[in-house]
């Protein structure tokens, strides 16, 4: 804990104690919000796991999530090399936005290039649907019926669905190929659950091949 208080030691909070906080979603990089904080609410942020703010209207502290329940886990606090400012990386649970989006930045003021939506990271988030269902074993569930079979059952699955692509992709209409590889790559998701592999792995694995080149 003497190592936590000499960090945030150097943390330069405003006059008003203040210190901005943006946060961003760890499976997709998408920012979904900038908060404040002062040294209490950080101080809980880290404690609890979970997001803490300073409302400037309200004069208070007030929990993400309190009310709708769209908690944010936090996976990781940062802090920029003036330590003027704090990136706060999480798990968001449901919509960040107060208006039902996923991010409160979805007004465009200039846009040169298409933004690269969050539904990129569409995987990652199955992967934890994946391996939730892998710890509970939730009755009637597609996905409990594969790992109560096995390891030979999701392997005749994946088989059977890079088959359905290959057939897709032969048969060139766009709709298939896409439907079944999306079937695909969920069926591989269980075949890696099953053997204890994250997708982490498989990103360092391609990040690597990329360097390499």
């Amino acid at each position: 804990m003497k190592i936590l208080a000499e960090q945030i030691a150097r943390l330069k909070f405003d006059a008003h104690g203040l210190i901005p906080a943006v946060v961003q979603d760890v499976k997709s990089g998408a920012v979904l919000m900038v908060a404040y904080m002062n040294r209490e609410a950080l101080e809980k942020t880290l404690e609890e796991g979970r997001t803490w703010f300073y409302s400037r209207s309200r004069q208070r502290l007030w929990a993400k999530g309190e009310t709708s329940g769209h908690v944010q886990k936090v996976e990781g606090v940062y802090y920029d090399c003036d330590a003027d400012a704090l990136l706060v990386q999480v798990r968001q649970t449901g919509a960040a936005c107060h208006e039902g989006t996923f991010s409160c930045f979805t007004n465009g003021l200039q846009e040169n290039g298409k933004p690269l939506p969050p539904s990129w990271a569409a995987l990652s988030w199955l992967e934890d649907v994946v391996k939730d269902r892998k710890e509970k074993m939730p009755a009637n569930a597609y996905t409990t019926y594969l790992f109560s079979k096995g390891i030979d059952k999701i392997l005749k699955k994946v088989g059977e669905e890079s088959t359905e692509v290959v057939i897709a992709a032969k048969g060139g209409i766009t709709e298939e190929i896409v439907y079944e590889t999306a079937d695909l790559f969920y069926h591989v998701l269980v075949l890696l659950r099953e053997c204890g592999i994250d997708l982490t792995s498989i990103w360092a694995e391609l990040e690597k091949r990329h360097q390499s080149k």
